[in-house]
């Protein structure tokens, strides 16, 4: 993921938290933003330390960074999001990972609506 790409600051964090909406499922919880003239989607990660030592964390965090590099056709330029991961994606093998991933970002509305129409029609 790219530096632009990237959401560090707290207090861009923050007025995630506090202007953006929230979906979750049982792995993760996604805050969602719309951002006006913004070129990159932008991505901020939360791992907690209840989830294990950093060994945990960082493979959680390379899980979730290969699955929206995977997707990334898919995310829409004009959102920041915010992911924070939950106790049950530790043990979680990386398909079923990117599976539940997609899953949240669907509830949340925020993949590009053609590609969530293709991927309705490949299954039809």
């Amino acid at each position: 993921m790219n530096k632009k790409n990237r959401i560090k600051k707290n207090a861009d964090f923050d007025r995630i938290f506090r202007e953006g909406t929230s979906t979750a499922n049982r792995q993760f919880v996604l805050y969602v933003l719309q951002k006006q003239k913004q070129n990159q989607y932008r991505i901020g990660l939360s791992v907690s330390k209840k989830l294990g030592n950093a060994v945990v964390r960082n493979h959680i965090k390379r899980y979730i960074r290969q699955a929206l590099l995977e997707m990334k056709e898919q995310l829409q330029n004009d959102y920041d999001y915010v992911i924070i991961a939950r106790k049950p994606c530790v043990e979680m093998p990386f398909d079923q990972f990117k599976s539940s991933l997609n899953h949240v970002l669907k509830r949340a509305k925020a993949l590009k609506i053609d590609n969530q129409k293709n991927l309705i029609s490949r299954k039809s």
